[in-house]
């Protein structure tokens, strides 16, 4: 098992990363399999708690579909001791040519310890593996969870650049901005998009070079769709 530090070696793999605990315990975080089917209830939950909350721009998803996920070797689960401390699924869209990493929560307890960066990075790492060729996208509203993208070499562009597939913009529906979205035709929302292209890596043109530059075109972007939201609702 190989102990996170700060940012992981990207490797594609199916070994265990662990990361310490403040309380002096373990954060293990797996490849989930159908020993994990057990913890679904519990993901569902944390998943509909943070669908409730305004700014996380995360969708309700159904007890079938995260077991779905799970049977289907597509999702990434921490634990402490046998207990749920956090997940990440994988999506694939447009024929497998558009792949994201969704629904990724850390209960309130968990948080503050770098447990949502290590689970995103192994369900990266997951994705790389089983979807070589894909291009990796994301949608959120989180900005701790767009600096891990950063980090990871994601871009922003604009959401014209995402998979045109009906259902996964379908899957938006559960997201408590949807009607901005409905309302801009798919062109914006108050989510960042971003990017990953594997082609970078054979170019050697990963765009962690210009992580800054990134990082900066962001946080605009964020500042300028919280002005257009604030804009509607003054309307």
């Amino acid at each position: 098992m190989n102990y996170i530090k700060t940012r992981p070696v990207r490797t594609y793999n199916s070994k265990s990363t662990k990361i310490n605990a403040k309380d002096g315990g373990t954060y293990v975080i797996n490849y989930a399999s159908e020993n994990h089917v057990g913890y679904v209830q519990e993901i569902v939950k944390n998943i509909e708690a943070a669908a409730r909350v305004k700014g996380t721009g995360i969708a309700k998803r159904s007890h079938d579909y995260i077991k779905s996920k799970i049977l289907e070797g597509k999702a990434t689960i921490a634990l402490k001791d046998k207990e749920f401390a956090g997940f990440c699924y994988i999506e694939s869209w447009g024929h497998q040519k558009f792949v994201a990493n969704s629904g990724l929560i850390v209960p309130d307890k968990f948080r503050g310890q770098g447990l949502a960066k290590a689970i995103k990075y192994k369900a990266f790492e997951l994705s790389r593996e089983k979807f070589p060729h894909a291009k990796l996208f994301g949608l959120t509203t989180n900005l701790a969870v767009m600096r891990i993208n950063s980090e990871l070499g994601y871009i922003p562009v604009t959401f014209s650049e995402l998979t045109n597939d009906d259902e996964f913009w379908k899957g938006c529906e559960g997201c408590s901005y949807f009607d901005i979205l409905q309302r801009t035709e798919r062109s914006h929302c108050l989510c960042t998009a971003m990017i990953y292209d594997p082609i970078w890596e054979k170019n050697n043109t990963n765009s962690s070079n210009n992580t800054e530059k990134a990082w900066t075109k962001i946080k605009n972007r964020v500042s300028k769709n919280l002005n257009i939201n604030r804009k509607n609702n003054n309307t």
